[in-house]
């Protein structure tokens, strides 16, 4: 039942994606994430605090990362100097380095939350969302699913 529940939820996804309703997809990867992690609901009280703290300064980090950088990026690269270059390069190491440093403070703080094993599936867990979101999105437009197997 509950994978019939999730194929449905995911088949969606890509729609919600187009029309921006973060929530939506949102809602997606926290039933995602809780049935994948197995987490139990005294586990879940403490697991989601935690992480949507972590994942909104993520998510902050990003939307920081875009306008400084990828939108300079947009703007042509031909016209970029060496010394404008370095300064990109820079500021994208910085950008890196701040995440991680995220991510680390982040598993400190499960650490006390969920077991060791699982915040190791949880990054999987995220990477196989956002695979899953990103095929629904991408053959949700005319075509009825994935091609192929996986």
């Amino acid at each position: 039942m509950k994978n019939i529940l999730f194929l449905v939820l995911f088949s969606t996804a890509g729609v919600f994606a187009q029309d921006g309703k973060h929530d939506k997809i949102k809602a997606l990867k926290t039933a995602y994430i809780t049935e994948k992690l197995a987490l139990t609901s005294s586990e879940a009280e403490k697991f989601w605090p935690v992480y949507n703290t972590f994942d909104e300064k993520f998510h902050d980090l990003r939307k920081k990362e875009k306008t400084e950088i990828f939108q300079k990026l947009r703007d042509g690269l031909e016209n970029l100097n060496d010394a404008e270059a370095n300064a990109l390069i820079d500021k994208s190491l910085l950008f890196e380095s701040d995440e991680l440093a995220l991510r680390k403070q982040m598993i400190a703080e499960l650490r006390s939350v969920i077991s060791p094993k699982k915040i190791i599936i949880l990054k999987k867990v995220e990477d196989d969302f956002k695979r899953e979101l990103l095929d629904r999105y991408r053959h949700g437009k005319g075509e009825k699913g994935p091609k192929g197997p996986k």
